[in-house]
C-alpha cells in the first residue's frame, strides 16, 4: 500500500519538494543580500548597532501565519501568490542574519582593516575584498540557521493553500491518512539536511585557509 501510494504520487511529491526548496532558498539569498549592507552600517556605529539589530530581531517575533495573511493587502497580491511567502521569509532571514553578519564584520581584526586602509582600499572595496571574506565562517553559520528555519516555516503556507511539502500535512489531516504526513515530515528533514550540508560545503570552499589551519 505504501509503495503504491508513493508510486501514484511520485510526480506530485517531486513538484512539492522542488517548490519547497525554492521557497526556502530564494528568501535566504535575498535576506543575505539585504542583511549585508544593514549589518555593515550597524557594525560601524555603536549607536546604530542596537537600533538595527533590535529592529531586525523584532521582525522574527511576528507570527508567520499572520504575516502570510497581511502581506497580500500590503503588496496587492493574491492570497495564493507564492510571492507572499518569499517576502515573509525574506524578512525572517533578514531578522536572523543582520546580527550574525554585523558580529562577523565586527570580529575582523582591527590590524587587518587598518592594513587594507593603508593599501588604499575604499570602504566598499575593504568590505568586499577583506571584511566579508574574513567574516565568511560567521556568515555561513547564520545562513545554515536561516535556511533550515525557512524549510520549517514554509510548511505554514499550506494553511493558505500554497503548494509545497506542507500540503501533504493538510491533505493527510483532511483525509485522515498518516502516510502523507510522514512522507512530508521525512522530506522536510531530508531537505533541511541537504541544504545545511550545501551551505557548510560552500562555506568551507570559500575559506580554504581554515582547512589548512585545522590540518596544521
Amino acid at each position: 500500500m505504501i509503495a503504491d501510494w508513493l508510486a501514484d504520487n511520485a510526480v506530485r511529491i517531486g513538484e512539492l519538494t522542488a517548490w519547497h526548496a525554492l521557497l526556502s532558498v530564494i528568501p535566504t539569498v535575498l535576506g543575505l543580500i539585504v542583511a549585508i549592507p544593514l549589518a555593515w552600517w550597524a557594525s560601524r556605529s555603536a549607536r546604530i548597532y542596537p537600533l538595527i539589530v533590535g529592529a531586525s530581531g523584532l521582525l522574527y517575533t511576528v507570527p508567520s501565519i499572520a504575516l502570510f495573511v497581511l502581506l497580500p493587502q500590503v503588496l496587492g497580491t493574491r492570497i495564493l501568490d507564492p510571492l507572499n511567502v518569499v517576502v515573509a521569509l525574506t524578512l525572517y532571514s533578514i531578522a536572523l542574519l543582520v546580527r550574525v553578519v554585523a558580529d562577523g564584520l565586527a570580529s575582523v581584526p582591527h590590524d587587518t582593516v587598518q592594513a587594507a586602509t593603508a593599501m588604499g582600499y575604499r570602504p566598499w572595496q575593504r568590505l568586499v575584498h577583506v571584511e566579508l571574506p574574513v567574516a565568511v565562517p560567521a556568515i555561513g553559520g547564520g545562513l545554515r540557521v536561516a535556511v533550515v528555519s525557512n524549510v520549517s516555516i514554509v510548511t505554514m503556507a499550506a494553511l493558505l493553500g500554497i503548494p509545497q511539502l506542507g500540503s501533504l500535512f493538510t491533505e493527510g489531516f483532511s483525509l485522515r491518512l498518516t502516510l502523507p504526513i510522514v512522507v512530508g515530515i521525512v522530506l522536510c528533514l531530508v531537505l533541511s539536511v541537504v541544504l545545511d550540508v550545501l551551505v557548510h560545503l560552500g562555506t568551507r570552499a570559500l575559506t580554504p585557509w581554515q582547512q589548512r589551519t585545522e590540518t596544521a
